[in-house]
């Protein structure tokens, strides 16, 4: 279950919040790409609060599940809620993973690997730009206007 209105937002919404985005977000969010390894803004933050979906504002990551894998992306062990996070095979490039999208827009995050820390083993591998930051105390985005913009924790 989730506090937040899971439901995808309309043609009209979606259209508006994809004219918001610059072409990287485009390329990540929509296509599925990938950003480089070690250029994402998110990969060196350290100040606490809430990673958020940056098409639709979903709380996706806390900052105090997040963790260092050498990778090249933010990492993080555990979503914010299960339910923010909906996962789909990925065969793409000769490989079996497990995509990661935002439960509610459905855009590309990145992918979960099962070789992450405890208490969870798991490694959300997720593209910066896929990701807005909400300090702790400030509100969360909720450019759908849901009134899901409690203050991130």
């Amino acid at each position: 279950m989730s506090a937040f209105d899971l439901t995808p937002p309309d043609p009209a919404q979606r259209a508006t919040l994809e004219a918001g985005l610059d072409e990287a977000e485009r390329r990540v969010l929509l296509a599925h790409g990938t950003e480089a390894p070690f250029c994402g803004v998110f990969l060196d933050n350290k100040r606490e609060g809430v990673y958020a979906c940056r098409l639709c504002g979903l709380p996706l990551f806390r900052s105090a599940a997040k963790f260092d894998s050498g990778t090249g992306w933010p990492s993080f062990f555990a979503p914010y809620a299960p339910a923010h996070i909906r996962y789909v095979s990925d065969n793409s490039h000769g490989m079996v993973r497990v995509e990661e999208v935002c439960a509610r827009c459905g855009s590309h995050l990145g992918h979960v690997f099962p070789d992450g820390p405890p208490p969870t083993g798991e490694r959300h591998c997720i593209n910066s730009v896929s990701l807005g930051f909400v300090d702790d105390g400030e509100p969360l985005p909720d450019p759908l206007g849901r009134g899901d913009n409690q203050a991130a924790t």
